[in-house]
């Protein structure tokens, strides 16, 4: 068995085992118990009730994080002529058609979100081998098809983030780091909640959320009280 470090001990002494937190509790715990030399990232894992093979109990949707990701967002917006100075002065950083989507043929997905507009989604549907296995496939679902190209822009940089439940029943995203105060963090962790919550669908039986852990990217999971996150 390894031993245990100085800061594995110091964590492991401020985590009462089976302790279920409150949000601002978990939050305010999870910033004395990291201790990466870089800005990990908040990650939250939520279990929920549904069963994700049945399409009419899949949950998805979008959310605007009141206090942003704490990332550097790189966004492709694949548009006609006509949308790129929208796109451009938006904030894009690659803005363009015909190049990317050359680009894209050989490999290059340098980027965290596509935005496109309708009128060009016959080319970029034939990129869907490559960008669906990577998550940046756009979808109107997600706001990432759309002719308001630069709102979609503002909205990335902001903070949006689209998310699903995966085959496991479990919906994972990051939301924030690790630098933000406690505030910050169960601020954001609450607003994602909040949205989950809206999107129950009608078909699930039974407990909806079962399970909300916190975590950075190298700390234990801080189970939460789903009452503590409720819509106010």
């Amino acid at each position: 068995m390894s031993k245990l470090t100085k800061n594995r001990k110091l964590v492991l002494s401020k985590i009462e085992p089976n302790k279920v937190y409150k949000l601002g509790e978990a939050a305010a715990l999870l910033k004395e118990i990291t201790f990466t030399k870089f800005d990990a990232s908040v990650d939250l894992d939520v279990r929920l009730g549904v069963d994700p093979r049945k399409s009419n109990q899949m949950v998805r949707g979008v959310v605007t994080l009141p206090h942003g990701t704490g990332k550097s967002v790189r966004v492709l917006v694949l548009c006609t002529p006509d949308k790129e100075k929208e796109a451009t002065e938006a904030g894009a950083d690659y803005v363009g058609l015909d190049e990317y989507v050359e680009k894209i043929k050989g490999g290059w997905t340098d980027v965290d979100v596509i935005i496109t507009t309708p009128n060009v989604m016959a080319k970029v549907g034939a990129l869907g081998r490559i960008l669906g296995p990577r998550g940046l496939m756009p979808n109107p679902k997600t706001g990432t098809v759309t002719m308001e190209v630069g709102k979609a822009v503002k909205e990335v940089k902001a903070g949006k983030i689209d998310f699903k439940v995966d085959k496991f029943g479990i919906v994972h995203s990051s939301v924030g780091k690790i630098a933000f105060s406690a505030e910050q963090i169960a601020d954001n962790a609450s607003e994602f909640m909040n949205t989950i919550l809206k999107l129950k669908p009608t078909t699930a039986k039974g407990t909806y959320v079962k399970s909300i852990f916190l975590s950075t990217t190298m700390s234990p999971g801080l189970q939460i009280d789903p009452k503590s996150v409720e819509t106010k």
